[in-house]
């Protein structure tokens, strides 16, 4: 079990232990530097004590001077080491030679200590010195004779005890110091996890942590702006699209809503909780849906959840949707070209080229029905003919040649599919070639339609020499709200054809090279087996 899906219990339990564990730990490590200095301090003062007796024996004084004195004082010094229980003791007369040593065989031998000096000074004082036997404090006192002139050093070791035989010695106070600790420390942490894990609902951290992101992601990933206030009308939440539309850039929890949108009134919502549905603001030069619903806890309001729709946004979209755009457009462009169209015949007529406007007259006629009948015949739907007659009017104004291949035709509707649905894809495939020739300069512009059939497959052919795509585009270009159209694109488009395809069980197929352009193929299937469709819808 990792560390992240430990239970809170365990958690807490664990970490409030070791914390007392690591304040019983450097407690510890103070109580036991504090007992070695004073340990040190006693052995010191022990030393300095027995090398004053030492150096007051009247053995010691007569023989120091001696050539073999070491004889008489070696074994009373001996004695007294025994009694005063020093680690060791050694004489010096004043030319260093030992006199007493724990060693025999060292008596007679010149010393080489660093730290004696002091002593053949006449001072008195103690240091450490580390040996095999570990480290020793040392105490050295001087040797005077009857006239109170320095004859020798006495140097007197105490062994001092290492940690571990200090902690040894306390082994007893630890052992009940860390039961108890134990006991009490382990039963306060469990019962404070207890009553942290009822406070959180049951629920452990990372279950936490999981819910506030998956409805953190919810919350920003909503199309909608919302807002949550307090009762003081004081904002509490807002995700990024109530930002976008409120205009709002700073941070906004816990300044007042009526001040961040002036036109808004809160105050009916908060006090009497009734909820305003679809109300119209304005936020700046925008026109907002407004609705609101109280919050209401332990029978008060507590505030209210405000949510903002932009009405623009909402009927650009209605109108791209529904096809109403397209045929706005087309009978935009219907207007604009007859407009040309009448201002020529009234020049010829003004040149007296009365024939001549007549033959002009009946040609265009002739060409509009031409191409009318022909697409009306061939799809037998008009919202479907109106819109292709619609894109090659659009096509003509915009120098660009936009035709529909002869042998197109669309007897019938792939399943899952009505007319609803061939002019959302037809449409926004058009469009996009549209796109593909803007901002580029060429002689030739041209998009081919194709809406081919056969016995078991429907194909949506669209094809246009403008600029392509990059891979990268390609990559990206069915992900909602993604465009190259800048302010201009919703980004839902090919979204949109993405799952009507898939929710026909067909596929597309995209050849594009920068550059040179652009061929979207959408197959369809005509026949699906028995239960595929069920399918296919709850995939969609």
């Amino acid at each position: 079990m990792s560390l992240k899906r430990m239970p809170i219990r365990w958690k807490i339990t664990i970490l409030s232990f070791g914390m007392v564990l690591f304040s019983l730990m450097i407690g510890g490590i103070l109580i036991v530097g504090h007992t070695v200095e004073t340990k040190e301090e006693e052995l010191g003062e022990r030393a300095l004590l027995t090398g004053q007796t030492i150096a007051n024996l009247p053995e010691v004084r007569n023989n120091l001077q001696e050539p073999r004195g070491w004889k008489n004082i070696q074994p009373v010094v001996e004695q007294m080491r025994t009694v005063y229980q020093s680690n060791y003791i050694v004489v010096l007369n004043m030319n260093r030679i030992r006199y007493s040593h724990p060693v025999e065989d060292q008596l007679g031998s010149l010393s080489s200590g660093r730290d004696e000096g002091p002593a053949f000074a006449e001072h008195s004082y103690t240091s450490k010195a580390k040996g095999e036997s570990g480290t020793a404090v040392r105490g050295f006192v001087p040797v005077m004779d009857e006239n109170h002139e320095q004859i020798g050093v006495v140097v007197v070791g105490e062994i001092l005890p290492s940690v571990g035989e200090i902690i040894w010695a306390m082994k007893n106070e630890i052992g009940i110091v860390l039961l108890l600790t134990s006991l009490f420390g382990i039963a306060g942490s469990w019962l404070l996890a207890r009553h942290l894990k009822e406070q959180m609902f049951a629920l452990e951290p990372h279950e936490i942590v999981q819910l506030y992101e998956e409805r953190t992601a919810a919350f920003e990933a909503m199309n909608e702006g919302i807002v949550t206030v307090d009762a003081s009308g004081k904002v509490t939440l807002m995700n990024q699209k109530a930002r976008i539309l409120l205009h709002f850039t700073g941070l906004s929890k816990g300044k007042s809503l009526h001040n961040l949108t002036p036109g808004l009134k809160l105050d009916h919502v908060l006090t009497v909780g009734e909820p305003v549905f679809n109300r119209e603001i304005r936020a700046g030069m925008k026109l907002l849906l407004f609705t609101s619903i109280p919050i209401k806890v332990e029978g008060r309001y507590a505030g209210a959840v405000l949510i903002f729709q932009d009405r623009t946004e909402v009927t650009r979209l209605a109108e791209e949707l529904t096809g109403v755009k397209a045929f706005v457009d087309a009978l935009r462009v219907q207007n604009h070209e007859h407009r040309n169209k009448l201002h020529t015949i009234a020049g010829m007529i003004q040149l007296e080229q009365n024939e001549e406007a007549l033959q002009y007259v009946f040609d265009i006629s002739e060409k509009q029905e031409k191409l009318s009948r022909s697409l009306l015949a061939a799809f037998q739907d008009y919202s479907i003919a109106g819109l292709l007659l619609s894109k090659i009017a659009r096509g003509k104004e915009l120098g660009i040649d936009v035709s529909v291949e002869e042998d197109s035709g669309l007897p019938v509707f792939p399943p899952l599919w009505d007319h609803h649905d061939m002019v959302l894809i037809l449409g926004n495939l058009i469009e996009n070639a549209f796109h593909a020739f803007e901002g580029i300069q060429q002689d030739e512009k041209t998009i081919r339609v194709a809406v081919l059939q056969d016995e078991e497959t429907c194909s949506i052919i669209v094809e246009d020499n403008g600029i392509g795509m990059s891979p990268s585009i390609s990559r990206q270009m069915y992900t909602k709200g993604f465009s190259t159209k800048g302010d201009h694109g919703s980004g839902i488009g090919l979204y949109l054809i993405k799952n009507l395809v898939d929710q026909a069980m067909g596929k597309i197929t995209v050849k594009s090279t920068e550059g040179e352009g652009t061929t979207m193929i959408i197959d369809l299937p005509l026949i699906i087996e028995e239960g595929q469709d069920e399918q296919a819808v709850r995939n969609a």
